[in-house]
């Protein structure tokens, strides 16, 4: 296979004394220090280090003998285990995103049978509620949103089923190379496969003024959004910073922008394609032909009537666009070059647009009134219409052949230089992409080429890179603390030889299975250990980097949510589909107009968090308050701030106040409870415990003296506490 032929010189260049790489007229040599650069040595599976009779005594897994040793180099012992409860709500929280039920936790608690964790972890990545946890995370690194940003911020009603297509992927544990192969070059690679190719939404997720007049510029805008955020995502490298020159820090080179960009050069915006199998396909069109040869009186009427708005509106909105792009629409199709044709396809949706909106913009009184007792009129055929195709929203190829891709000077669109070929970066393969063009698809070949270079084993950024996202979302840190910056002015990684174990071990003996890496984590000694802190350990590694003890930290915004939905027994387990619409408090900037869409009640309020419409440009407050970020680049590690919004928002915020009701409601379920029965119950639910000594009794002298909201107001301290916010 090329590609394979092509990583397989990689690491012999990797050795050689000099590489020299062709840039136009130069040929600049790559430092020496740039060569060694950690992050492009190849995986090699380190040996596991033996352990003394203390290490052995600790450890669970190999994960253990890494840690371990650097523990032991820094004269630091590892922390004890916590308790079983402890561990249980941790991995609950940190697997499903929810914690534990009480049933749950009597079910584990009880079970003192050798591999209680192993059935207990095995049964927490088979919920549904992993996928839509994990699935969050990477919607995080890929800037997942329903919207398109910039002024208009217009909605993209079915890019959901691309965030319903990761969660499922997740649940079905797709195997993490199929994953990446899927949503670059699904169309190619998996033809006929109509599950396959929502992957493509990937591709899609880029910021878009759809209404630009500048088309030239807002295809390179588009391009360059893609390929920053490819390599961010899955590469783990800054590579916008050689859009304008050379990176000033890592071996990148302007040149390898252009070519890493030029495996898009060729896509085109599809909002139209379906994930419905060809004859469904074809059923759908036969029954629509059916409905219009019945309604056709009506339709050729309306048709008329439509004619002259037509023609003012595309004249109008033709004629708004600068010269060159008018000349691309006006021109015979056959006289376009391929990029001729790009630009087209992107500013023909401005020009020919539905006909309810030529009606609205361009019709006169007459004609709106006319055209609207021809829509009453067709009414009587509604009934053969077909159900609607299920669409989805991607990015495909426009012709085989592709436009060609330039080097900018200063990432000037119109200051060109040298045109480059598809290819990867010179420092590890200079030579172009070897691309298989694919005419029996109508497709280049090219995303083909870079699905299979991004996706091999033997690629050491994006292997090392996928592992270190896993064990960063597990910790709160990464192996290497930069996840989407593996570059040299990243952060090293504080144990390669872990890091490089786990690599080469889920290429390799678990088939890119996430859900294999999660389990070596999650049932390690290192991952099990008290969260407690000690000073002698602290004084050698204050930030824990060699984990010494469990890093505490607290829930992301959707956890939250989530956790306080599930133990007040509101939250609604159904998955999937378009975006819902909590409420939001008055005067909140989304409210405006279409903006955000009135709340449908429990349907939309109650709903897992990662189904919120996801407003590119803003959040739901509650989920803003506790640090969602915008999706306007890949964000590869969340903030965790600490703000007076935080806190305003649990003791005055609706949503958590309707929580802290239905707590209250669960709590107090049977009349007659003492003010002890009352206490009790409210910690078990809330935290999963019961109440110490000091707790009980304050609680039980607050409920005693409290009015009529004294339940709710215990629901709301506990839901507020740190106990619930944090994963200890």
């Amino acid at each position: 296979m090329v590609i394979s032929r092509a990583c397989s010189r990689v690491f012999a260049l990797l050795t050689a004394a000099s590489m020299v790489m062709p840039i136009g007229a130069q040929a600049p040599n790559f430092k020496p220090q740039q060569r060694r650069w950690w992050a492009i040595q190849p995986v090699t599976a380190p040996t596991v280090p033996v352990l003394d009779d203390a290490g052995k005594q600790w450890a669970k897994n190999e994960i253990d003998h890494f840690v371990y040793g650097k523990l032991q180099a820094k004269g630091i012992r590892p922390s004890a285990l916590a308790d079983r409860q402890t561990y249980l709500r941790r991995v609950t929280l940190d697997l499903t995103g929810v914690p534990p039920t009480a049933d749950e936790a009597q079910a584990y608690l009880s079970d003192t049978r050798p591999g209680a964790e192993e059935r207990l972890v095995d049964r927490l990545l088979a919920t549904t509620r992993y996928g839509e946890r994990w699935g969050r995370h990477w919607l995080d690194v890929v800037r997942y949103a329903d919207s398109d940003g910039f002024k208009q911020d217009d909605t993209r009603p079915n890019m959901w089923r691309y965030r319903d297509w990761v969660i499922q992927s997740f649940n079905d544990d797709k195997p993490y190379d199929r994953f990446v192969k899927e949503q670059i070059a699904a169309d190619e690679l998996y033809p006929g496969d109509t599950k396959a190719i929502t992957g493509l939404g990937f591709l899609r997720l880029f910021e878009d003024e759809f209404n630009q007049a500048n088309i030239p510029l807002r295809r390179q805008e588009l391009l360059n959004d893609l390929t920053d955020n490819t390599s961010y995502a899955l590469l783990g490298i800054t590579m916008a910073c050689a859009r304008c020159h050379d990176h000033k820090f890592d071996p990148l080179l302007h040149k390898d922008y252009y070519r890493l960009q030029s495996f898009f050069s060729n896509i085109k915006i599809d909002d139209e394609a379906t994930t419905a199998a060809p004859e469904k396909v074809a059923a759908y069109n036969a029954q629509m032909a059916k409905y219009r040869a019945a309604a056709k009186p009506v339709l050729d009427e309306m048709e008329a009537l439509l004619e002259a708005p037509r023609a003012k509106y595309r004249k109008e909105y033709t004629e708004r666009f600068p010269e060159e792009v008018q000349r691309v629409i006006l021109m015979p199709a056959q006289q376009r070059t391929q990029m001729d044709w790009q630009i087209y396809h992107k500013a023909i949706t401005q020009v020919i647009v539905p006909d309810d909106s030529v009606m609205a913009r361009k019709g006169d009184a007459a004609a709106k009134a006319k055209y609207k007792e021809l829509e009453a009129q067709l009414k009587p055929f509604e009934h053969l219409k077909p159900e609607p195709l299920p669409n989805i929203q991607i990015m495909r190829d426009q012709a085989v052949e592709a436009p060609p891709t330039h080097v900018l000077r200063a990432g000037a669109i119109d200051a060109k230089l040298e045109e480059v070929e598809p290819g990867f970066l010179s420092i590890l393969d200079p030579a172009p992409a070897k691309v298989t063009p694919r005419p029996d698809l109508g497709s280049s070949g090219r995303r083909t080429a870079l699905a299979n270079w991004v996706a091999d084993a033997k690629n050491p950024l994006s292997t090392r890179v996928i592992v270190n996202r896993v064990w960063h979302y597990h910790f709160g840190r990464g192996i290497v603390g930069t996840p989407n910056d593996f570059g040299l002015m990243g952060e090293r990684p504080t144990n390669t030889e872990l890091l490089d174990w786990l690599t080469s071990t889920f290429t390799g003996a678990d088939g890119w299975s996430l859900k294999k890496l999660h389990r070596r984590i999650v049932l390690s000694a290192t991952y099990r250990q008290s969260s407690d802190y000690r000073a002698e350990a602290a004084e050698q590694d204050s930030d824990n980097k060699l984990l010494w003890r469990y890093p505490r930290r607290r829930l992301e915004a959707e956890s939250i949510r989530d956790s306080m939905l599930a133990v007040s027994g509101l939250m609604n387990p159904k998955m999937g589909g378009p975006g819902v619409f909590p409420k939001v408090p008055k005067g909140t900037e989304i409210q405006e107009g279409r903006h955000w869409k009135a709340s449908r009640g429990p349907e939309d309020e109650y709903r897992a968090s990662v189904y919120i419409f996801a407003r590119r440009l803003v959040r739901y407050p509650m989920l803003q308050a506790f640090d969602q970020p915008l999706a306007i680049d890949s964000c590869g590690r969340r903030q965790e701030t600490v703000t007076p919004d935080q806190a305003l928002e649990m003791m005055n915020g609706e949503a958590a106040a309707g929580f802290a009701s239905a707590l209250a409601k669960r709590v107090a379920n049977d009349e007659g409870q003492t003010p002890e029965a009352l206490a009790e119950r409210a910690f078990r639910l809330a935290l999963g415990r019961a109440p110490t000594g000091a707790e009980l009794a304050r609680t039980k002298e607050y409920l005693a003296k409290g009015g009529k909201d004294a339940v709710e107001d215990v629901a709301l301290t506990l839901l507020s506490s740190s106990e619930f916010l944090y994963i200890d």
